[in-house]
């Protein structure tokens, strides 16, 4: 059994990993974000963190055996200078269980944990053993890494594109609140975009394969200022994050032809993930483990656990 904590900058998450099974239980839950408001400030997040993550994890059950190691994400990315202040509290949890227990703790990065977790969903965790593209797309990333094995980590992530500007969470997440939606806004926002049945001609804006999203939330708030219906916004908001997403893969796969793999909030999007199976064949994970989650991080462990 291996135990795993994610303390991202919008979710608090545990999960634990049963490697006899191979099957995995989660707890997770949103930190509060009042209306109207389009994020939290560290501070906030480390508070909310602190609160939520003892009953997640009484809520994972006590029936779960012996802990074989812990495991938990302690930065947003695997690079140097990678820090965000929310990251310590899952990691100095993580630490002190490990501790206790007198088992291995291990660290991992919040990127690492959607990998494993949608490669892991997607009943792909083999491809962990070869090169193949990862897109991470949530309200803090929009990136595509190269995907090779590692010695020490796993596996590597080299960064081959990303947004120039906003993020594609962001560009969804700011016109959720320009129409009021509660933040954040994914969800409601494709519930919202369901109710509309017009069709867009859009043109994304890229360089060298990295796409421009900042026009996104610029027209959409034109087409509020002019009177547009709510559901026809959000729809177009989600079409241009979707083909910009289009854009940018097939740049990759010119260069390189490699299988694909989507993580992150926003590839939880039915019909984003419906049009890539589709157009790319490309593997996603459920919903469930396509947004911020521990799940990826217990594996990692387990991946590290059973390397040594």
């Amino acid at each position: 059994m291996f135990l795993g904590f994610d303390t991202s900058n919008y979710t608090t998450s545990a999960a634990l990993f049963d490697s006899g099974t191979m099957t995995v239980r989660q707890q997770k839950k949103l930190l509060p974000v009042p209306a109207g408001a389009r994020g939290l400030r560290q501070s906030e997040c480390v508070f909310h963190h602190t609160v939520q993550l003892p009953a997640l994890v009484d809520a994972l059950g006590g029936d779960c055996g012996p802990i074989d190691a812990v495991c938990a994400s302690d930065r947003p990315r695997m690079q140097e200078g990678s820090y965000m202040p929310c990251f310590l509290v899952g990691a100095g949890a993580a630490q002190i269980t490990a501790k206790a227990l007198g088992v291995p703790f291990y660290s991992t990065s919040h990127q690492h944990g959607h990998i494993a977790a949608a490669a892991f969903g997607a009943g792909k965790l083999d491809l962990l053993h070869e090169p193949f593209y990862a897109f991470h797309v949530s309200g803090g990333t929009t990136e595509a890494v190269l995907v090779q094995p590692d010695k020490d980590e796993i596996f590597s992530c080299t960064l081959v594109a990303q947004s120039l500007d906003l993020k594609a969470g962001q560009a969804i997440d700011r016109t959720g609140v320009m129409l009021g939606l509660q933040f954040p806004c994914g969800a409601a926002l494709e519930t919202l975009a369901a109710q509309s049945d017009r069709s867009f001609r859009i043109r994304p804006t890229l360089k060298d394969g990295c796409p421009s999203l900042s026009g996104i939330e610029n027209r959409c708030k034109k087409m509020l200022d002019a009177g547009e219906p709510p559901a026809d916004i959000a729809k177009f908001c989600l079409e241009s994050v979707a083909i910009s997403l289009e854009k940018m893969t097939e740049s990759l796969l010119e260069k390189e032809p490699l299988p694909l793999l989507y993580a992150g909030g926003v590839m939880s999007n039915t019909m984003i993930r419906e049009r890539f199976t589709k157009r790319f064949g490309a593997f996603f994970a459920p919903p469930a483990l396509s947004a911020d989650n521990a799940a990826g991080t217990a594996i990692i462990g387990f991946l590290k656990h059973e390397r040594e």
